[in-house]
């Protein structure tokens, strides 16, 4: 029977902890004699907090029967300010100069850039600069702009802080590995090249220290997602601990006893509790200061973007199997968002129920050259999308404009399209094609007074509970990427929150949900066929 909450119990409840060979004891013994500039204990002493204790136990107690350790990897999320930095930087040195060091053994601090893995390498050498024994066995280099490392004068082990390039990590053999804010990550290379090192060399231990990110693809939500499955008992892997301090599903985020559930910290004065209640009261009234606090202070991994439009509780919700006999035989608009070669094409058909319900079923192309290098650089998963029927591979490094206009001619074919919304942009000869043979091409500019407009109106029907969709997850990712910004007029502005961000599928949708509204607010007792006579108002 598996369980329904990720949370990990076993780190308060005292349960016993495998330790046949004591190398937990030893780890724990290590670090409490280390000294912290931070710390108020005598001498400066590191502080390991109890619940800290039984994590380093339980990644270093249990053995398999040969006496290895059982532990590969870790994944650890906590929220900001409960010093897991402190810790991974502890945790490195125990790999570096305590018992868990091995010959030349290589100790590495990865993270997304390189101020961010210049953090925990500097923790590190702070707790070095403290102790005069480690001093000695040790030579420190941290110039500025040049490259960090701690090397160890007693058996040749390094510890390193790397960043970005992953292709120059190829070669290593890292004994120990901190993968650090995994969730901010820019594709997966730095992180395959580390791991793909770690293989070489027997008893490496891979620890992923993070917050809780956003999104449902790339790295990091893939890890994210596989240890939800290890903690629910749905994947069985003794090799990977998941140490998960996240609300469970419906946990009232201004529930301080919530707070102090996800923040083990909290009860030995770390974060500040004061501080805490102060970001919560700004959050009350402000839906993206909300967000920020869920996910950075209540560790909340997030589906959607930085500032959000849409609701993706109701969204995720409104997945629907419809019919295609059901709607053929609803009228039909069509957005059609182009690209040339940086951004996706995407083409949404948005269908009007007669109750006002509408359905969203979306086309998307991108090109075919150099795809796996651009799903690095999107962090997403275009080869597996292309293998599933989720997307259309262009040949070459551009969109092909006649796939595009297969689609939508194989579109008006199929369906009863009122009309075909274009930024003609990059549509005019498309446009004049389309509207040479007869279909019903309109322009949409994507100026902010239209775009706004359009926005409100595909926010109205998402968060009113009135989209209808198949769950695709492209559509999904680019209404998780809408930025949102309100203007003093109430017009809601859409656009990206990273360079890397696609909200293709989101601006074509909105072009045919706008599109659509229009046509329906046009509908009057004028023009209903069933009238008759003389109206007088």
């Amino acid at each position: 029977m598996t369980s329904q909450s990720t949370y990990p119990t076993w780190v308060f409840d005292g349960s016993p902890i495998d330790d046949p060979q004591g190398a937990g004891e030893r780890a724990v013994q290590f670090l409490r004699r280390l000294r912290h500039p931070a710390s108020t204990a005598p001498k400066r002493a590191f502080q390991l907090a109890p619940w800290q204790e039984r994590i380093v136990r339980r990644i270093y107690g249990p053995r398999d029967a040969q006496g290895a350790r059982v532990v590969k990897m870790v994944f650890l999320m906590i929220p900001r300010g409960n010093r897991k930095t402190s810790l991974a930087a502890a945790l490195a040195l125990l790999h570096l100069l305590g018992p868990e060091r091995v010959p030349a053994g290589q100790i590495i601090f990865a993270a997304s850039d390189r101020e961010q893995a210049g953090i925990g390498f500097r923790e590190a050498a702070e707790i070095i600069r403290q102790d005069r024994r480690l001093e000695a066995v040790t030579r420190l280099y941290d110039a500025h702009n040049a490259p960090k490392a701690i090397k160890s004068t007693r058996d040749g082990s390094a510890l390193k802080a790397v960043s970005s390039d992953g292709r120059a990590q190829h070669g290593t053999t890292p004994t120990f590995v901190l993968a650090d804010e995994i969730h901010v990550w820019q594709g997966r290379e730095l992180w395959e090249a580390l791991q793909s090192g770690m293989a070489k060399r027997a008893g490496g231990l891979t620890v992923i220290a993070t917050t809780a990110g956003r999104g449902n693809e790339g790295l990091a939500a893939e890890l994210y997602a596989y240890a939800r499955g290890v903690a629910l008992g749905q994947i069985v892997n003794p090799e990977f601990l998941p140490i998960l301090f996240e609300p469970d599903p419906g946990a009232d985020w201004e529930d301080e006893a919530l707070w102090h559930r996800v923040n083990p910290g909290l009860a030995h004065g770390f974060p500040d509790l004061d501080g805490l209640r102060s970001l919560a009261r700004k959050a009350k009234d402000s839906p993206g200061e909300r967000y920020s606090f869920e996910q950075f202070n209540l560790n909340r991994w997030l589906g959607n973007s930085r500032d959000p439009l849409f609701d993706f509780d109701t969204y995720d919700a409104r997945v629907f199997d419809d019919d295609e006999e059901d709607l053929e035989q609803l009228p039909c608009w069509l957005g059609v968002d182009l690209s040339r070669s940086g951004d996706l094409t995407a083409v949404v058909a948005a269908f009007h129920h007669p109750d006002g319900q509408v359905t969203l079923k979306p086309a998307f192309f991108v090109p075919g050259e150099e795809l796996k290098a651009r799903a690095d650089r999107d962090g997403v998963p275009y080869e597996r999308w292309r293998d599933e029927g989720l997307i259309r591979v262009c040949p070459g490094p551009i969109i092909d404009e006649g796939m595009v206009e297969d689609e939508i001619r194989d579109l008006c074919g199929r369906y009863d399209v009122q009309e075909i919304a274009f930024d003609p942009h990059l549509a005019t000869r498309m446009m004049q094609r389309l509207y040479d043979d007869g279909l019903p091409v309109v322009e949409v500019r994507q100026g902010p007074l239209t775009m706004g407009a359009a926005g409100a109106d595909l926010e109205r029907i998402v968060n009113g509970k009135l989209v209808r969709h198949d769950g695709h997850p492209i559509l999904r990712q680019h209404f998780a990427s809408v930025v949102a910004v309100r203007t003093d007029s109430g017009l809601v502005k859409m656009h990206k929150g990273q360079k890397r961000d696609r909200i293709d599928g989101a601006i074509a949708s909105a072009m045919a949900v706008y599109r659509l509204s229009l046509g329906q607010s046009n509908a009057s007792a004028y023009n209903a066929p069933a009238s008759s006579g003389l109206f007088v108002f």
